[in-house]
Order: structure tokens, then sequence, then C-alpha cells
């Protein structure tokens, strides 16, 4: 595991398309299909890395209260799974059912939508505005693994409540910081 920060990207870009598998319904899910009408958070994340298991319930929690506020989540396992099996789709499955994600837990087997978003880490947020645009890339909040800040989603449930109020969201951003994105 190499500790790697979310690789900055000028903001404003488009969120790139993609059609990936659910590994809960096996059904194929598109952006179009799994957008906000209001914002849409991008997650890049996976079973075994504790940064991700460290943040999950603070992300449940986020999810739960912005879905029905018009924000869509999408999240986006890209690791390979061969070499760390507990990514595996059948552990993703057992996972979000477990904890009963509110979302569709994706499956990126080609890795290229981790590279067309510039996904580095896990967990690797960005939040994207009602047209696609980017408007956030950056951490959930300061909890990480023994630093002894409980996770709360601070960071990002900012983002969103500017957002939604229809207010500018900072331009200064901290990095998320995780596991490396576990290439082929």
């Amino acid at each position: 595991m190499a500790r790697t920060l979310t690789t900055p990207v000028p903001l404003g870009y488009q969120a790139p398309d993609f059609s990936l598998l659910d590994a809960v319904s096996e059904k194929h899910f598109s952006l179009a299909k799994l957008k906000g009408s209001k914002a849409t958070v991008v997650l890049f994340a996976c079973n075994h890395c504790p940064y991700v298991q460290h943040v999950w319930d603070a992300v449940l929690s986020l999810a739960r209260d912005y879905i029905p506020k018009g924000v869509g989540f999408v999240v986006i396992n890209s690791n390979d799974f061969e070499a760390y099996p507990a990514d595996a789709p059948d552990k993703m499955k057992a996972l979000a059912l477990e904890k009963n994600f509110p979302f569709p837990y994706l499956v990126d087997l080609t890795q290229e939508v981790a590279k067309a978003y510039v996904a580095a880490c896990t967990p690797d947020f960005s939040v994207f505005d009602a047209k696609l645009c980017c408007i956030y890339r950056g951490q959930l909040d300061d909890a990480r693994p023994g630093n002894g800040i409980p996770p709360s989603g601070k960071d990002l449930r900012q983002v969103l409540e500017l957002l939604l109020a229809g207010q500018a969201v900072p331009t200064e951003q901290k990095p998320s910081l995780g596991c490396n994105i576990k290439w082929r």
C-alpha cells in the first residue's frame, strides 16, 4: 500500500461517461442513469483499503442525507481484484449488502473509467454540479486511520451544502489521501 494523494486536476472538467456493472444487481449503469439532478459525487473506493474502511460509515451517512436532496452517488472499484481478491465483485456485493449501500457499487474491470477520471487513490472523491462540471476534487474530511479524528464527512458535506444553496464552492481544496489504486 502506497499512501497516495488525489491527483490535482484543474476544476471545471466534464465528468466522463461510462457504463459499468453493479456488483450487487449485476446490471449495467451509466453516469446518465446515476447522476443527481443537483449534483453527483463520484468516489473511487474498494473493500480492502484501510482508508476506505475507515470512512465507509461517514460516506453512507452522507449518501443517505443527500440522495433525497438530488445528489447522486457513484461508487466505483477499479482495483485489480486478481491481485487483491478482497476487491473482487463477489466481495463487493457482500460488503454492499452488509452495509446496505444506498447506491450501486460498480466494477471497473478495464480500469478505463479510473483513468478517465484521473483517479489515483482510494478513497478519491470528485463532486460535479448539475451540468456534470467538476467543482470539487478533495478529501471527505481530516480523518485518517490512526490519527484519532472520527470520520464526519465535514469537507464533502460543506461542498454539497454550498452547492445546494447556490453558493460558490472554494477552489482551494485539500486532496484526499489513501491507498494507491491497484493497477494491472
